[in-house]
Parts: structure tokens; sequence; C-alpha cells
């Protein structure tokens, strides 16, 4: 029986899902299907309950797990203390980022980061925060990038840095010429918000019924690129991460204003599995995340 069988069957414990377990592991469904078969007849009993309605482990399955597990750990980390011997950095890291992140920090930092470990490659994706959390704790991906981390006892979080907030307008807009905005000023204010579920979105709106500000929200989105457009079209103001915005501000289309009265800022940081063994290519992209301003 293969190390690599192993691991497919752990991806699939854990992900509960065969094309999950399958795009982790760079192979088809079928060869999940087949791989499972195979350790199935050699161990003589049924490791899942195969039911449309549910997936779920055996005894036996559960067993396999659990020894499994510890094999592709002790496996992983004595590749990986193979290569802190030789002094090698390479492999794959699997990253999943939120797209504010994604599209605005990362993405230099991938380049200067690749630039200097050539022999490592960087797979990013992008989601949305709660499906960032559940590919790391699947196993889908090995580092989740998230705004306002939330703290959970299966995850290890390491913070990276505070991003200011500023609110965006239209150059026509009113806000655009202010020196002295005060937050209380958005009172009644047409706003642009992120969707309800985004954690960006749940601070801005603590912030706001801390200090009775009600503004009305004439649109939502899930991501940061559409608020913005939403913004250029003078459909209202919005507040956004500074960092997201400097293209817009330095071709003129957009407004960033700081408030005179308070500081906004939103708390990003790094996640990943606990027990998680860490090649020396991911412990390099972490630790080089806290010294990276974009």
């Amino acid at each position: 029986m293969q190390i690599q069988s192993f691991k497919v069957f752990c991806d699939l414990a854990e992900t509960e899902s065969f094309t999950k377990a399958a795009q982790i592991n760079a192979i088809t469904q079928s060869a999940v299907s087949q791989q499972i078969t195979s350790m199935e007849r050699q161990l003589k009993a049924l490791l899942i309950e195969r039911s449309k309605k549910k997936f779920r482990l055996t005894r036996e399955g559960e067993l396999l797990y659990e020894h499994g597990k510890q094999i592709i750990q002790s496996f992983e980390a004595l590749v990986n203390q193979f290569q802190e011997v030789r002094n090698v950095i390479s492999g794959t890291i699997r990253v999943a980022t939120i797209y504010s992140i994604g599209l605005h920090d990362l993405q230099p930092y991938v380049k200067r980061f690749l630039k200097k470990h050539p022999t490592v490659k960087v797979h990013v994706e992008y989601h949305r925060a709660n499906q960032v959390y559940d590919d790391v704790l699947g196993n889908v991906v090995d580092l989740g990038l998230v705004a306002y981390p939330v703290k959970d006892s299966k995850l290890e979080l390491v913070s990276l840095r505070e991003e200011k907030l500023v609110v965006i307008c239209h150059p026509g807009h009113p806000f655009a010429k202010s020196k002295n905005l005060k937050i209380q000023q958005l009172q009644g204010q047409k706003f642009i918000g992120f969707e309800p579920d985004i954690p960006t979105r749940k601070a801005i709106d603590k912030e706001f019924r801390e200090r009775s500000i009600v503004v009305r929200h004439v649109m939502e989105f899930d991501n940061i690129e559409t608020v913005k457009r939403a913004v250029e079209i003078e459909a209202g103001i919005s507040i956004v991460p500074a960092g997201t915005v400097a293209q817009e501000v330095s071709k003129n289309t957009l407004v960033a204003l700081e408030f005179s009265d308070v500081v906004l800022t939103r708390p990003v940081g790094l996640i990943h599995k606990k027990n998680k063994v860490l090649s020396p290519a991911m412990k390099q992209f972490i630790g080089s995340l806290h010294e990276f301003h974009p």
C-alpha cells in the first residue's frame, strides 16, 4: 500500500468529497474511487459506507484514517527534514485568499517571492472568507489569508498587519474636497456595502451601530472590485482598505479620505490547520509575509 493511497484516503475522509480529494491530489475522481477500492481489497474491509445521502466512514475507515494521518504526517515531516538539511526551498504552496487581499496585496508579493525562490510554485485561489476557512480545514489548500481572522481550535492563526480603512467617493461628491471629514458626516449617506455576511461589512456595521450612524445601503456586493465600480458611477460612497484603491486614486477616478476623528483599521491574518506539517517553502512564505509591505 503506497503513501499516496493513504493521503488520498485521508483527504477524502476530511473533505467528505471525491471531487475535492481528486482536486487536492491532482488526479481524477475515478482514480480516487479506484484507490479506495484497492485499499478495501487489500485490507479486506469496507472503509466507506456507500450512500447518496451522506458520506460516512465505517469503524474500519475511522481506524485507518486515525493511523493513516499519522503515517502521512510522519512521512511529510521526514521529507521536510531532508529538505531543511539540504537547504532546499521548493515544492508547491496552495493559498486561498479573499478577493481584496489576493488582488491587491498578494500579487506583487508572490511575484517577489517567486523571484527569490524560483523552484517554488504558488497556486492562489480567490474565495469568500467562509470558503477560505473551509478549504484550509479540508486540506484543499495549505494556507489561507483573511481579514478579521476568527479563532478556531482547529486552526493556527498568524497575525500579519492592520490595514487602514478609508472612505471613497467620486471626485464630484461633496466629500471629495473635505479636509476634516468626521465619521458622523456619513449619517444618511447613500452607501455601497459588502454583503452582510462578509467580515469587513460586519466590522463596519459594528462601528456604525456604536456611533448611532445610519447610512442608506443602496447596493451590496461580495467583492471589492464591484464596490469600487459602483462608487465610480456615483451610486454612493463606501469604506474600503486604503491599499485597494491606490490605482483609482492615482487616476483620479476615486477620492480616498481618512476620518479626522477616528482611525479605522482591518486586521489581516494567515491561517493554517493545526498540526499541519509545514514544508520549508511554506515556512519561508509565512515568515516573509511579516516583512512584506505592498
